[in-house]
C-alpha cells in the first residue's frame, strides 16, 4: 500500500562552479507500506539498478541520512531511506513488546518485499547499524553488504542505560516534560537539514518513546559475538574515538568479529553530517565493490 508520493528536486544554489552531474539532484519519492498492521514511510533517491537501504538511530528519523542518500544516488544508485516503526512519519504504537531489533530488521525485510527488490546493501547508523547486523543475519541471501556506522554493542551497555534510562523515566512518570519539549520543536522554523533533523527528534509523544526505549533497552541489543562471527556478507564498519555510546571498541571489536569486514576510522561522531566527502566516498567504493560481486 503506497501513499500519493510526489517527486521533488533540490537544485544547488545559482553560482556554484560545480558540473551539472554533480549539481542535478536525483528525484526524491515518499511513500509508505504496511508491515504487520503498522504504516511505515520511507523516501526513495534516484533510480539506479541496485538498491541501498538506510536506517537511523534512535530517535532520530530518515531525514538524517538525506544528504548521504543524495550522494549515493547521484552516483548511480536507488537509496531508500526508511522510518523504523516508533520513529518519524511512521506509526508509534504505544506497547514496549513492538519494538526490537528483530522487529526492525524484519520492517528492513519487509520495505524490499515491498519494492520488490530481491537484495540490496543495508546500512545505518547506531540502531540502524545493529539493524543492519540483524538483517544480515536473518536474510543473508538478500544482503549484498552492510554499512555499519557506529554500532552498539557490550561496552556501551552503561552509557546506554545512563543516557536513556532518564528518558524512559521522563515519558513514563513526566509526560508533560516530553509534551513540552515537543511543544517546543514544533516553534522552531524549518527549512536547515540539521535543525530539522533535530527538531524532529525532539518532537516525541510520550507513550510510544517510552516504548520504544524500554523494548530496545531490555531486548536484544545486537547479535551475539558467536552469531556475528557467522555474517559471511561484506561488510563496512565505521567507528570513532570520544563518544561513549558508541565507543571505538564496539566497533573494531565487530569489524575483528565479521569474517569480511573493512574497517574505517571517523574523525567523530559528526564527521558524515557535517564533513562528509571522506566518509562518502569510502562508502560509496565498498557499495560499487558490493555491487559488482
Amino acid at each position: 500500500m503506497v501513499s500519493s508520493a510526489a517527486a521533488t528536486a533540490h537544485p544547488e544554489p545559482s553560482g556554484t562552479s560545480t558540473p551539472l552531474s554533480r549539481r542535478s539532484q536525483p528525484i526524491e519519492l515518499a511513500g509508505t507500506f504496511v508491515h504487520e498492521g503498522h504504516r511505515l514511510a520511507y523516501t526513495e533517491y534516484g533510480g539506479g539498478e541496485h538498491v541501498v537501504v538506510l536506517t537511523h538511530g534512535i530517535m532520530f528519523t530518515r531525514k538524517m541520512h538525506a544528504p548521504l542518500a543524495r550522494s549515493l544516488a547521484r552516483a548511480g544508485y536507488r537509496v531508500v531511506t526508511l522510518d523504523l516503526l516508533g520513529h518519524g512519519d511512521s506509526d508509534r504504537p504505544g506497547e514496549s513488546w513492538q519494538y526490537s531489533m528483530p522487529a526492525f530488521a524484519e520492517q528492513t525485510l519487509g520495505l524490499l518485499d515491498h519494492l520488490g527488490v530481491a537484495q540490496a546493501v543495508v546500512g545505518g547508523t547506531s540502531l540502524g547499524a545493529n539493524v543492519a547486523l540483524e538483517v544480515a543475519v536473518r536474510a543473508p541471501e538478500r544482503t549484498r553488504g552492510i554499512v555499519v556506522e557506529m554500532p552498539v554493542l557490550d561496552n556501551a551497555i552503561v552509557a546506554g542505560l545512563l543516557t536513556f534510562a532518564p528518558l524512559l523515566f521522563a515519558a513514563r512518570f513526566v509526560p508533560i516534560s516530553v509534551q513540552a519539549v515537543a511543544a517546543l520543536a514544533h516553534r522552531v522554523p524549518h527549512g536547515n537539514q540539521w535543525v530539522d533533523v533535530v527538531t524532529d527528534t525532539l518532537d516525541q509523544e510520550p507513550s510510544s518513546m517510552a516504548a520504544l526505549i524500554h523494548g530496545v533497552l531490555f531486548g536484544r541489543i545486537a547479535p551475539p559475538k558467536s552469531v556475528r562471527r557467522t555474517i559471511r556478507v561484506p561488510a563496512l564498519v565505521v567507528g570513532h574515538q570520544r563518544d561513549p555510546i558508541h565507543p571505538f571498541g564496539d566497533a573494531d571489536t565487530l569489524a575483528a568479529d565479521l569474517p569480511d569486514a573493512e574497517f574505517v576510522e571517523a574523525r567523530s561522531p559528526i564527521e558524515l553530517r557535517l564533513d562528509p566527502r571522506r566518509l562518502t566516498e569510502s562508502i560509496t567504493e565498498f557499495i560499487r565493490r558490493c555491487c559488482d560481486q
